[in-house]
């Protein structure tokens, strides 16, 4: 009889235990739960922590709101020109907010990152392989890849599942047809042939550019200098004439200093020689000239080397024996 009732008693609290365990959850951090019941989405999430449910009626979903990122691998792509490319990896960050996990859920499951960005990538990826040629994917319009998924995924997300956000895209080389590969190699190593080419000529020119200007910076001195010396010549020989022009001036001055003086001194002589000229003073003159003459005539005939009016004065002024 004791055995039975500890049996019963284990089994209960082995069905206790057990619906202690299915009742028990966790929500890890950095995640919100979600519980449907009977299939039908309750109206209620759980925060970060243990929590209790009904077992076996209801089902708890963990749904993360944290940053997080979606990997997409092999992603096929074809071109316009009807090449099949495939995209190795293709990585879309993005995060959830918490008062939109129900609505969300609700609308697409739990696993929304299903139908909103997996999906979304594969048609908005084969959209624009479509519109463009294998040379513009996998080359000249590579690079813009990445932020037209961006673009494209947010504009469909605002409409369908505002609380989503896309933060970024980041998409890998396409894998391309191999023949096309090789082809696609040695096309890029003549380009960097070309590149290499461009680039020596570049250096050439430039090089060449450089000793022109040496050139062209010599020749500017050389000519600076000779135009420095020039008008240091010119400026030498401008003082030099304003010299000479300054000595002429002073010659030019002193001699009419002297020739005025001069002037002034025949003048002032020639008004003594007129005040000096009387008859008295001729008179005197002629006597004084007289007088130095050492020659005497004696005799009845004197020589006519004297005047008639000279001979008669004197023989007027000659005294009587």
């Amino acid at each position: 009889m004791i055995t039975e009732q500890l049996v019963t008693g284990l089994v209960i609290v082995a069905c206790l235990a057990v619906i202690l365990q299915l009742s028990l959850h966790k929500v890890e951090e950095g995640h919100v739960g979600v519980y449907y019941r009977a299939g039908a989405l309750l109206p209620v999430t759980s925060k970060p922590g243990i929590h209790l449910m009904l077992p076996l009626l209801t089902v708890f979903k963990s749904i993360q709101v944290t940053l997080q990122t979606d990997e997409l691998k092999n992603v096929p792509c074809g071109t316009s020109g009807g090449v099949m490319l495939y995209f190795d990896r293709i990585e879309v960050v993005n995060i959830l907010n918490v008062d939109s996990v129900l609505e969300i859920v609700r609308n697409y499951t739990a696993d929304y990152d299903r139908a909103l960005i997996f999906d979304k990538v594969h048609h908005e990826l084969n959209q624009f392989c479509s519109r463009h040629t294998m040379h513009q994917v996998f080359i000249d319009l590579f690079g813009e890849i990445d932020d037209n998924l961006k673009l494209s995924l947010q504009r469909d997300l605002t409409e369908m599942a505002p609380g989503l956000r896309i933060l970024s895209v980041r998409v890998t080389k396409p894998k391309i047809p191999e023949a096309i590969r090789r082809n696609y190699e040695l096309m890029e190593s003549e380009k960097t042939d070309l590149l290499i080419s461009v680039e020596h000529q570049k250096v050439v020119e430039k090089n060449a550019e450089t000793d022109r200007k040496k050139a062209v910076i010599e020749a500017e001195k050389v000519a600076q200098v000779s135009k420095i010396q020039y008008e240091q010549k010119i400026m030498e020989r401008e003082s030099q004439k304003r010299i000479e022009a300054i000595e002429n001036e002073i010659q030019a001055e002193k001699l009419k200093t002297q020739t005025d003086t001069e002037f002034y001194r025949v003048q002032k002589q020639a008004e003594a020689n007129k005040l000096l000229l009387t008859r008295e003073y001729l008179e005197l003159v002629k006597y004084q000239s007289l007088s130095n003459n050492n020659k005497i005539y004696y005799g009845e005939k004197i020589p006519n080397i004297f005047g008639t009016s000279f001979l008669s004065d004197l023989k007027e002024k000659t005294p009587k024996d």
